[in-house]
């Protein structure tokens, strides 16, 4: 690419190594969502001709081993002198679009990241005297062969039954169960490619909140600006409180389940659990819980339910900006006024690169209005 930026493409069926120079040229576009719910996903487009004797039978370019489903693609970028994974990801789908007129027919392949891999076998296994956090990293081991390092964060409340109270069971993927036990607590579940090519970190914990803010979107700021296009939504049906009862499984005894903070790090001056007059009211019901788990179960509910109060979606020139926007983190948006300037948690970006063109979409997200900064 041009623009002082360079994407390096790198394709294999194990060990990917740097594309060949036919596959770079018939390079057309690129583009990569990542996401803090759900897997990420890319598709490269290339432009196919028939120009020479090769082309005969068929366009040369699907023949290339290299494009078959189930192979790996690692996408680097490199921006002046700091290189960075993009994707790591898997090809599972491949679509052929013929064209009339010459130069026109595209071959696109789309992929997802190499949670993919963890999500393509159904079980029934019984993680007999195991928590959450043992379980999840147990199964992430399974897949080191796609270069996955688990980082686990243990939960406060820590729920490892003996085998007379109940067994952890698991009935599909083990990308599914990793997500729904990390639901409890109102954590996540995602693979961050890099910061080494070939490597991911699987990560499964709290969203990431407290990481040092990246460099600040800027709107209306002269030279400064880098966001071409911006929009606000500001949800207040969104906040949630938890009321009811359980009876304790261990004690036998009905205690009282309240919840109406959340203990997500704040990015709002004004959370909307504590700024607005009004409020859901969701009752618990959950049974066979003891107190101590009926009380994270109430606060994943209301942690969840803040999670989205306000949303921002925007556009971003990635050259003005300077670097890749990271997503699952923190970053400061400046420049629209005390309601809605400050700090928010990036929930997904989409890169869209072309030759001569690098652009970036984004959705960032907190729990209510006003700058703490």
């Amino acid at each position: 690419m041009s623009l002082g930026i360079n994407l390096t493409l790198l394709m294999g069926e194990n060990i990917p190594k740097p594309a060949p120079r036919s596959l770079i040229e018939a390079f057309k576009s690129v583009e990569v969502t990542q996401s803090d719910e759900g897997r990420s996903g890319f598709q490269i487009v290339f432009q196919l001709g028939r120009s020479n004797r090769n082309d005969v039978k068929d366009y040369q370019l699907l023949k290339e081993p290299l494009l078959k489903v189930f192979n790996r693609v690692i996408l680097i970028v490199t921006m002046g002198a700091t290189a960075q994974v993009l994707m790591d990801g898997i090809i599972t789908n491949q679509q052929f679009s013929p064209s009339m007129e010459p130069g026109n027919s595209t071959f696109a392949i789309t992929g997802e990241d190499v949670s993919v891999m963890m999500d393509l076998e159904k079980k029934s296994i019984e993680h007999t005297a195991q928590d959450e956090a043992t379980i999840a990293r147990m199964l992430i081991s399974q897949y080191t062969k796609y270069g996955m390092i688990a980082e686990i964060v243990i939960p406060q409340f820590k729920d490892r039954p003996t085998k007379n109270e109940r067994i952890p069971s698991q009935q599909g993927t083990d990308l599914e169960y990793l997500k729904a036990i990390a639901a409890r607590f109102s954590n996540v579940f995602y693979v961050i490619p890099g910061p080494a090519s070939g490597s991911s970190t699987a990560y499964w914990g709290p969203p990431q909140r407290k990481t040092q803010p990246q460099s600040p979107l800027t709107v209306n700021m002269g030279s400064f600006t880098n966001v071409t296009s911006i929009s606000f939504q500001n949800n207040a049906m969104s906040a949630t409180e938890v009321k009811g009862k359980v009876q304790d499984r261990r004690t036998n005894q009905i205690q009282s389940v309240a919840e109406n903070t959340s203990d997500r790090p704040a990015l709002a001056a004004q959370s909307a659990l504590n700024q607005q007059t009004h409020r859901r009211i969701e009752r618990y019901r959950e049974t066979g819980r003891d107190t101590t788990q009926a009380a994270a179960g109430a606060q994943a509910i209301t942690d969840r339910s803040v999670d989205n109060v306000v949303t921002v979606t925007g556009d971003l020139d990635a050259v003005t900006y300077g670097t890749l926007l990271q997503v699952r983190g923190v970053v400061t948006l400046r420049g629209v006024g005390f309601n809605y300037d400050g700090l928010y948690y990036v929930k997904s970006v989409t890169h869209k690169i072309n030759k001569g063109d690098y652009k970036q979409s984004f959705t960032i997200t907190r729990e209510g209005l006003g700058s703490t900064l």
